[in-house]
């Protein structure tokens, strides 16, 4: 399979996944937030900023390593969008956050495939993929209480077996979570 077969339908997910991911972050955090988004700057934190939210992003330090720079924001949210799966430690993340309010999103571990693994990236491969109580949990060690919870699917274009199971198993989930007191 070349990967200019494969490319109009990523970006035709990809879309998607953003379009899910800003409508629920829209229901709860309003611009002009300001919002500490864990990760580099990419696609989705243009649009948000396009959208009117003041941004602040941990541009890509390796938060394994060191949360120095978490403690610094002062954020109204954080979020995290695609970004746990990436670390060794992630409960070391959700413990440094500042802000109140959380909203991440993960993708979702499927039975039907392996972690996401890119030999050509150490950076762009899951350590984690998460079942959604694993990440619950994960969360509420963290100390963070879930609000909400959305799960959506990642159909594609593509024949096979796995691109039919996708069209109803759901691959991405989303929560909003608040700080415990």
């Amino acid at each position: 399979m070349g990967g200019t077969l494969l490319q109009p339908d990523n970006q035709l997910s990809k879309k998607r996944r953003y379009q899910k991911t800003l409508a629920f972050l829209n229901e709860s955090i309003n611009p002009p937030a300001h919002i500490l988004d864990i990760g580099t700057p990419n696609a989705l934190s243009e649009e948000m900023r396009q959208k009117g939210y003041k941004i602040t992003s941990t541009n890509g330090e390796d938060l394994d390593e060191t949360t120095d720079y978490i403690h610094t924001v002062s954020a109204d949210c954080t979020t995290a969008f695609e970004i746990f799966e990436h670390l060794l430690n992630p409960l070391g993340v959700l413990k440094a956050i500042r802000s109140e309010k959380l909203v991440a999103s993960i993708p979702l571990a499927l039975w039907f495939a392996k972690a996401y693994r890119n030999k050509n990236d150490r950076w762009d491969q899951h350590f984690h993929e998460f079942e959604d109580w694993q990440f619950d949990w994960l969360l509420e060690k963290g100390g963070w209480e879930i609000i909400r919870r959305e799960k959506w699917t990642s159909p594609t274009k593509i024949n096979g077996i796995r691109p039919v199971l996708r069209l109803f198993t759901p691959r991405y989930y989303i929560v909003e979570a608040r700080r415990k007191k």
